[in-house]
C-alpha cells in the first residue's frame, strides 16, 4: 500500500489550527489515538498531540515506541514521558486557552489534566473539529480504502469458491474461515467481529457467531471487514442455503431494491436525511417497515463507523470525497432478515463501490 506522505499531515494540523481560530482556542490536545494518527501519523497504543496556533506542535508517548514514533513522526520532536496528556500540559506556559477533545475525555480524566496545568493555562471542550476535517477524503486515503476493500471481497469470494459456507458447519467455523482469508491475503485483523448470521439468527443485526449449525432453507448474513494500515472495510451479504421459500425470496428483493435505490440517491449535494429515507420508503411501502430497525449508513475510514450518518436523524449534505454505506435491512423475529451492503465514495457523479461483490440473490 501507499505510504502517507509527511506534508499531509502538517497539512491537517494546518487545517485544525484555523478551525480553532474562531474560538479563541491558542492550542489543542489531542488524546483521542485514532486522531493523534490522523494528525501525526503514529500508529501507537500510547500517545498526545499538542498543536498550537503558530502551527508548532509537540508529541509525546512512552517508552515503549521510542524507536516507532521516531520512525512514524520524524518532523515532531517526541517527548517520552507518561501519562503523556498530563505531561504535554506540563510544558505549557501561559496565560493559553487549551482545547481538549470532549468527547473522548472522561470527567476523571479532566481531573487529571486540569491538575497538570498551571493556573494560567484554561482547558476548554472542543467538539466534532477533527471529525470535520476527516469528513473529506483525500486520494492516498480514498487508494487505501479501496484497497482493504477488495482484501476483503477477495477473502470472500475465495470463502465461497471453496465451499467453506456449507450446510452442516457452525456460523463460527464460517467466521473463522473468513478472517483468515482475510489476514492471508494482507489483512492485520478484521475491522469488527465479523457476523455470521444464520435462519432466526440473521433477524438479529448484530448477532455476531455463534454455535448454531447452518441448515438447509437458511438466510445467512455474513457482515465483515478487513483492517490494514489504519483503515477499515464493511460489507454484508446475504444468501440462501439450498433453496428458497417465498419469505426469503420476497424480503431479498425488497432489500435489495432498496439498497440499489439508496446508492442511486448518493450523490453530492443530497440531504443524508433523503438517502435514508431512499431505502426506507421502498421496505415501508412493501409493509416491511417496522422491521427495519438501524439507520441506513455511515462514513469510514479509520474508523469503521463514522460521520457522515444517513439516518432518519441525520443532517448534512453529501460531498464528493466522502465515504457511506448503504446498508438497508428486514429483520423478522423467529423468520429471518436479509442485509446488503455496500461501501461508496462519494464522487462528481454516480458514487464509486468499491466493495465488489455480486448481490444478486445466490442459492448456496
Amino acid at each position: 500500500m501507499t505510504l502517507l506522505a509527511d506534508t499531509r499531515f502538517a497539512t491537517r494540523r494546518r487545517t485544525l489550527a484555523a478551525a480553532l481560530a474562531g474560538q479563541r482556542i491558542d492550542s489543542m490536545l489531542i488524546t483521542h489515538l485514532t486522531h493523534v494518527r490522523y494528525l501525526s501519523g503514529f500508529s501507537g497504543s500510547n500517545a498526545a498531540l499538542l498543536v498550537h496556533k503558530d502551527l508548532s506542535c509537540a508529541i509525546a508517548t512512552d517508552g515503549r515506541y521510542t524507536t516507532q514514533i521516531a520512525e512514524e513522526v520524524p518532523d515532531i520532536e517526541a517527548l517520552i514521558e507518561r501519562p503523556s496528556a498530563q505531561a504535554l500540559l506540563k510544558k505549557i506556559t501561559g496565560p493559553r486557552r487549551v482545547g481538549y477533545e470532549a468527547a473522548f475525555v472522561s470527567v476523571a480524566e479532566l481531573e487529571n489534566l486540569q491538575q497538570a496545568c498551571g493556573e494560567d493555562v484554561t482547558l476548554v471542550p472542543v467538539t466534532e473539529v477533527v471529525e470535520k476535517i476527516r469528513l473529506i477524503k483525500d486520494p492516498i486515503e480514498l487508494e487505501r480504502l479501496r484497497e482493504i476493500a477488495q482484501v476483503a471481497a477477495t477473502a470472500f469470494e475465495e470463502l465461497l469458491a471453496a465451499g467453506e459456507l456449507a450446510i452442516g458447519r457452525t456460523e463460527r467455523d464460517v467466521a473463522t474461515d473468513l478472517e483468515y482469508r482475510m489476514r492471508k491475503l494482507g489483512a492485520e485483523r478484521p475491522s469488527f467481529e465479523t457476523i455470521v448470521a444464520s435462519g432466526p439468527n440473521s433477524a438479529k443485526p448484530h448477532h455476531g457467531a455463534g454455535d448454531r449449525v447452518i441448515a438447509a432453507g437458511d438466510l445467512v448474513t455474513i457482515d465483515f471487514g478487513a483492517h490494514g494500515c489504519g483503515f477499515n472495510s464493511d460489507m454484508t451479504r446475504t444468501l440462501i442455503m439450498d433453496h428458497t421459500t417465498d419469505f426469503t425470496a420476497e424480503i431479498y428483493e425488497i432489500v435489495l431494491a432498496a439498497q440499489l435505490a439508496g446508492i442511486d440517491a448518493a450523490t453530492p449535494g443530497t440531504a443524508l436525511v433523503d438517502v435514508d429515507r431512499a431505502c426506507r420508503d421502498i421496505i415501508a411501502d412493501a409493509g416491511y417497515g417496522e422491521y427495519f430497525v438501524h439507520s441506513t449508513g455511515h462514513g469510514i475510514g479509520l474508523d469503521v463507523h463514522e460521520p457522515p450518518w444517513a439516518a432518519m436523524t441525520g443532517t448534512g449534505t453529501l460531498e464528493p470525497g466522502m465515504t457511506l454505506t448503504i446498508e438497508p435491512g428486514i429483520y423478522v423475529p423467529g423468520k429471518g432478515g436479509v442485509r446488503i451492503e455496500d461501501t461508496l465514495i462519494i464522487t462528481n457523479g454516480a458514487p464509486e463501490i468499491i466493495t465488489k461483490i455480486n448481490k444478486n440473490l445466490h442459492v448456496v
